[in-house]
């Protein structure tokens, strides 16, 4: 099994998933601490627990996912893997931040396209982790899923929150792509897949079919996976 370490970062309250194995190769899915003391939180984390990160996996490219990235590709010489799609997301950081009211992202990295369905093994592991990626376009064009069968675990990123939906309100989100990523993509898992989402608390695949108001077709009493959410 993983190892899995949560940071909440930034004004925009971001969940940051640092993923580890027993030999201390590290993935951040999601990095968005933003400023000097943010950044020294997780180095001094990684240092304390000799984790050594290997890569950086975006759920999906708005600011708050994406705060940490370019200072961590500088420190570490980290690959980044981001839908393609998400590239014109990243330029439009500045006018997000005007609205929010929060720093300027420094979106100067390169990345690598990951795709529907593709395998990412994870970094130096001998025991079989690897997550697959699910496309998820709604609450942006290229948001994808990183789900690990054998470990029933999903990183939603903004696609599913407990009790809730990814936003849908701003340019290039699409409530009806959402939806539909939701009930073709999503809620097919098995029930008992525990869900990491890029804001508030943890659930459950099972927990989310049962009463997530959004997902009404499949809100149907008792299931199995509940004791998980």
């Amino acid at each position: 099994m993983l190892n899995i370490k949560v940071f909440i970062f930034n004004p925009l309250q971001v969940n940051t998933y640092l993923l580890w194995n027993e030999k201390g190769a590290g993935v951040l899915i999601d990095p968005g601490c933003y400023d000097g003391q943010e950044q020294k939180e997780l180095e001094t984390y990684l240092n304390r627990e000799k984790i050594t990160p290997k890569a950086i996996w975006l759920t999906h490219g708005h600011l708050d996912h994406v705060y940490g990235v370019a200072a961590l590709v500088r420190k570490y010489s980290l690959p980044v893997l981001m839908a393609p799609e998400e590239k014109p997301i990243l330029s439009w950081g500045a006018g997000m931040a005007r609205s929010f009211g929060v720093e300027v992202p420094d979106v100067d990295f390169p990345f690598s396209p990951l795709s529907d369905g593709q395998f990412l093994p994870f970094p130096e592991d001998d025991s079989g982790a690897c997550f697959r990626v699910i496309s998820t376009p709604g609450h942006t064009p290229g948001g994808v899923c990183f789900y690990a069968e054998r470990d029933k675990v999903l990183f939603s990123g903004d696609t599913l929150f407990a009790g809730s939906i990814g936003r849908t309100d701003h340019p290039a989100g699409d409530y009806d792509q959402l939806i539909l990523s939701l009930m073709e993509k999503l809620m097919g898992l098995p029930g008992d897949v525990d869900v990491l989402p890029g804001h508030g608390y943890r659930t459950s695949i099972a927990y989310e079919r049962m009463n997530n108001p959004f997902l009404e077709p499949f809100n149907e009493p008792g299931e199995e996976g509940m004791e998980n959410a």
